[in-house]
């Protein structure tokens, strides 16, 4: 791979690292100052240090800072680092630039085991684990229909998961047609249009371990992505276990989108946004796009959770800021890499 200003030598630069690391942090400082009520930085940062200290920081901007923003940069930050790590996982594991768990069926799977967590009036827990089996099932039947790994192609797989999404939309459906209207459509309404409201730290740290646990397994083995974006023939070549390396990442990428999904919905074009746009700065090598996706997602996503609740005098769901958002500057990216498509 040719050097570039944040690769030298096969290895990122120092600057590379420390932006890497310092593009997260300083939006989400900057996104807490920002809302109805500003809050300067300097108060920003002693309500996070009394969290430490225990030193009590003026009551109403440490109630802002700390019960309410700081729950919901945080999550959307994990859950902002979950879903670009999916996306880009899927897009690498099957050579598709538009594999991203949505289109693969998992995202509606998961909906579907949360609208039915809804319905029943289930713990964030319960919630949890019911998303997760359904998603797991989602990606079960996408790769039954797509049939196996030899007749396996980017058009089968995308089809094949275009059956599953609408299988599992017309479940979901039906289960939002025999809610009760009064009290569990609005919510699951709201729900599946994806928000931060409900942001708590609890929620984090059910939700949390989860996304955390799949993006650590990716990372460690995100070399081995590039050797499954290869053909059939010269993977096998390499010696790794096919099918056994293949669950791995579509488990780990499972795991990530349905618990992502169960703490605040449905949140679009972030999985097939900002790998995209990873690709433009550090190549198509993923031991590289990994780990920048994971820092432009995170911060991606903080900023679009601060432009829901500050650009209306009503909060925005966030499915609807990604793809105003998402589909102009996708659009402008398939215009500029035109020539690499063809």
């Amino acid at each position: 791979m040719n050097d570039t200003p944040f690769i030298k030598k096969g290895r990122f630069t120092l600057l590379s690292v420390v932006l890497m690391f310092l593009l997260p942090i300083a939006t989400a400082l900057i996104c807490l100052c920002v809302g109805r009520m500003s809050v300067p930085l300097g108060d920003v940062l002693r309500a996070i240090q009394s969290l430490f200290t225990g030193e009590t920081a003026g009551a109403q901007n440490y109630s802002i800072i700390v019960n309410l923003r700081l729950p919901r940069i945080l999550m959307a930050i994990v859950v902002g680092a979950g879903l670009t790590c999916a996306g880009n996982t899927y897009q690498a594991l099957f050579s598709n630039p538009l594999a991203t768990p949505d289109i693969l069926g998992v995202t509606s799977g998961t909906c579907v085991g949360a609208i039915l967590a809804i319905i029943l009036s289930c713990s964030i827990f319960q919630t949890q684990l019911i998303a997760l089996a359904f998603g797991l099932l989602s990606v079960w039947l996408t790769l039954k229909i797509a049939g196996k790994n030899s007749n396996r192609s980017m058009v089968y797989l995308v089809l094949a998961g275009v059956i599953a999404s609408s299988l599992f939309n017309a479940v979901g459906s039906l289960l939002k047609y025999t809610a009760d209207p009064q009290d569990k459509l609005p919510e699951i309404t709201y729900w599946l249009m994806g928000s931060f409201t409900g942001a708590s730290y609890k929620k984090i740290a059910v939700g949390s371990p989860l996304i955390l646990s799949g993006i650590v397994v990716i990372y460690l083995l995100r070399w081995r992505l590039n050797i499954l974006s290869l053909s059939e023939d010269e993977a096998k070549a390499s010696g790794i276990n096919l099918p056994r390396t293949r669950l791995i990442f579509i488990l780990a990428s499972t795991v990530i989108t349905a618990s992502a999904v169960s703490m605040c919905g449905q949140v679009g074009w972030i999985g097939l946004l900002i790998p995209h746009c990873a690709r433009m700065l550090v190549g198509s090598n993923n031991r590289y796009v990994i780990p920048v996706s994971l820092s432009l997602g995170a911060s991606f996503m903080i900023l679009i959770d601060t432009l829901s609740r500050t650009i209306s005098i009503i909060e925005l769901p966030l499915s609807i800021l990604t793809a105003i958002i998402g589909a102009p500057v996708f659009i402008t990216l398939l215009n500029k890499n035109r020539s690499n498509l063809r």
